[in-house]
């Protein structure tokens, strides 16, 4: 006799964690190619875009076949589970667990397959957003080793240690959704690599129009919208909390954008577009740590302080003479390192004990939440730190090795001609051609 679904797949919620990962996706391609293709110099178009499609491709192949397990499978050491490949058909249609960390959760109700990919989106998108900070001059040969190189040896190291159940776990610290395992990471990540890789052409420092604008805020608006299921994917069900992220998420960005244009218009006199969409993006990075985690008043203190802290990076402490040696192109180090940092230790502050992320179903089991500062847990602010400070540290060493050793293979920074040239030197296409023959 065919049985039409196993007992223990609940449809609503594996509907809502595929729509959610598809959210997720939709950030990456088109959202972050589009957004990168527009708002970076028009001879850097095309190139910005394929780094993005290339890495979103290069890293589902990595996590299938080894990297998903070394996230959140079996622990092999306290901050990296066992690697191997999830390609199985018994293992794609088994029931959903992440065995270190099975035992701070509820039995999940979707398969691995939906597990995998929804984790494998939040994946791919962490080195996507590394890549602003080396757009218009990275070297595309050495990027395409790095990606699979960085998500193996990186981002699987900040997954398991926070989510997959390792050693930061067990401590107690959070990150609901990606503000140190994606965004702390990717900001310090492409830091060093904006160093390491070496700047821009001089010329295109100090000249580097958007040659979109339209485009990039269609990409905004996919990247914001997107951020539903970036946040209210990650109780993995479809429950209150999911709801509650969801809109704690838009709160705090809405907030954070209207501040990001107060303080442009406070500073120049003019409300700039550009300085709306990183106001936009600090404000959607400073919720994820804490999206499901503290309540509307919370997520509106968040979304100001997320207006506020990540533009001072990027419009004073960026423009200084030692931060000005190292090309960060979009700002990346500001908008979502600074915000994802900012945004984590906020939860350590704001996180309410009454935002249940699982409700219990016993008296002396009331359910699953986190108690921030403000609410009597100052420890939870100190194990906050602690967590940023290992992805810091972690991340910069990492990633400092990981381009050292790939610079001996092939240079990490096109040379000058290409660099002058652009997309028709190193893809022999061009994003716009509408005046030819």
């Amino acid at each position: 006799m065919l049985i039409p679904s196993p007992e223990w797949l609940n449809t609503g919620n594996n509907a809502w964690q595929l729509a959610a990962a598809t959210f997720v996706g939709l950030q990456s391609i088109p959202g972050l190619a589009i957004l990168y293709g527009g708002i970076v110099k028009k001879k850097w178009a095309l190139n910005s875009a394929f780094m993005v499609f290339y890495a979103f491709s290069a890293v589902l192949i990595v996590w299938v076949l080894w990297a998903y397990k070394m996230g959140f499978g079996e622990q092999w050491y306290p901050f990296i589970g066992m690697p191997g490949p999830v390609t199985a058909a018994g293992y794609e249609l088994s029931q959903a667990t992440v065995p270190a960390a099975a035992s701070g959760m509820p039995a999940l109700t979707f398969p691995m397959a939906t597990l995998v990919f929804f984790q494998f989106v939040f994946a791919a998108i962490t080195v996507i957003i590394l890549a602003g900070s080396v757009l218009g001059r990275m070297n595309f040969k050495a990027w395409i080793i790095f990606v699979p190189v960085w998500m193996t040896c990186v981002y699987t190291v900040g997954a398991f240690s926070i989510w997959g159940g390792g050693w930061l776990a067990t401590l107690g610290a959070v990150d609901f959704s990606g503000g140190y395992v994606i965004h702390l990471a990717a900001g310090t990540s492409g830091f060093v690599a904006a160093w390491l890789v070496g700047p821009r052409l001089q010329a295109d420092r100090d000249n580097f129009p958007p040659n979109n604008l339209l485009m990039s805020l269609a990409g905004a608006g996919l990247l914001w919208l997107g951020w539903n299921g970036f946040n209210g994917g990650d109780p993995y069900f479809a429950n209150a909390n999911a709801g509650a992220a969801v809109l704690n998420t838009n709160i705090a960005t809405a907030t954070a954008l209207l501040v990001w244009v107060i303080m442009d218009t406070m500073s120049s006199g003019k409300p700039s577009v550009v300085g709306m969409i990183n106001g936009m993006i600090a404000g959607l990075v400073a919720i994820t740590p804490g999206a499901g985690y503290v309540d509307g008043n919370g997520a509106i203190i968040t979304g100001v302080v997320a207006g506020i802290i990540p533009w001072l990076a990027m419009n004073k402490l960026q423009t200084t003479k030692m931060m000005r040696k190292v090309d960060d192109t979009l700002g990346v180090f500001s908008t979502h390192g600074v915000a994802g940092l900012t945004g984590g230790l906020l939860t350590g502050i704001l996180a309410n004990p009454a935002m249940l992320l699982y409700i219990g179903t016993e008296k002396d089991a009331p359910g699953v939440s986190t108690t921030g500062w403000l609410y009597g847990n100052p420890q939870q602010f100190v194990l906050q730190l602690e967590a940023a400070a290992f992805i810091i540290v972690f991340n910069a060493i990492a990633t400092f090795i990981i381009l050292k050793i790939i610079a001996q293979i092939t240079p990490l920074r096109m040379d000058d001609k290409t660099l002058r040239v652009g997309d028709h030197a190193v893809h022999g296409e061009e994003a716009y051609a509408l005046l030819e023959g």
